[in-house]
């Protein structure tokens, strides 16, 4: 369950954070570049090591002096937020399931944004993608916390489809951050990656402790599949353990294969670490 409490503690956390996210992600800020950019800001003489692209060549022909241009470069972005809401994120070993975690980041990010009076856009999918009507106000804020604490899980994610379709929503420079437990198969992950190329995306991915390790579990168990409701009796032993752990390793080892190669940023985080250090950790 999200509380309107985590608003408070996330507004002092907000102070901590306030440079790196102006200089980073949200607001209406402004930042004066060299080469390429938006807008002509004006002329500063060349100094060596500057980019010999930037010359402004007409100038030197009228002066002999090589100036070099500056450009005011548009920092605005919009941050898209999109959670996973299928069955599988309603598990949860202790008070909060992995939908929950889910939530508070993702809320954390669009309060963040608004503070500095940023756009976003949010979003859950599972087995069908559902927009937020998003406004900029902070009252939305608990508007959010409501749809998410009414929210039905849904069913089985269809990863590849739900991004697919949410494409259409990312058109101008984007902080996109999808959140979820990626326990889908790699080639669901990788084609979408690939259309979100030329954003800023970032991954993360939450897990319960439980499901990390088992720990405390052996011996005869009959589990059930959140998500296809199917149940199956199994013995677990420390080998299967060991198996597991390996399998899961692997898995989260061809995700960052493929984000590194695309320069999307991975996170893996535990639903028992403090919500605030997992936000300092995806902001860095």
């Amino acid at each position: 369950m999200i509380t309107a409490g985590f608003l408070d503690q996330l507004s002092r956390f907000s102070l901590i954070v306030h440079k790196r996210v102006t200089s980073n992600y949200a607001g209406s800020r402004r930042s004066i570049t060299q080469g390429k950019g938006i807008m002509f800001k004006d002329h500063r003489m060349y100094a060596p090591g500057d980019d010999f692209r930037s010359i402004d060549w007409k100038l030197f022909a009228r002066t002999d002096d090589l100036y070099i241009k500056n450009f005011e470069e548009d920092r605005n972005i919009i941050v898209h937020v999109i959670i996973d809401n299928s069955a599988s994120m309603n598990f949860g070993s202790s008070n909060m399931t992995k939908f929950d975690y889910a939530s508070m980041i993702g809320i954390g990010f669009a309060y963040l944004s608004l503070r500095e009076n940023g756009k976003f856009q949010f979003a859950t999918f599972s087995d069908q993608l559902t927009v937020f009507s998003s406004k900029k106000s902070r009252s939305q804020i608990m508007v959010m916390i409501d749809y998410l604490n009414d929210l039905k899980k849904g069913k089985e994610s269809d990863f590849k489809d739900c991004m697919m379709k949410y494409r259409k929503f990312i058109q101008s420079r984007s902080l996109v951050i999808i959140i979820s437990d990626f326990m889908y198969d790699i080639e669901q992950i990788k084609v979408p990656l690939y259309l979100f190329g030329g954003h800023n995306i970032k991954l993360v991915q939450v897990l319960d402790p439980l499901e990390v390790d088992l720990k405390g579990i052996e011996g005869d168990y009959n589990l059930q599949d959140l998500e296809t409701n199917q149940t199956f009796r199994t013995y677990i032993s420390p080998k299967l353990k060991n198996n597991y752990k390996n399998k899961l390793h692997e898995h989260n080892s061809k995700i960052k294969n493929v984000c590194n190669k695309l320069g999307v940023d991975f996170y893996t985080i535990q639903t028992n670490k403090n919500i605030f250090d997992s936000f300092y950790e995806v902001l860095k």
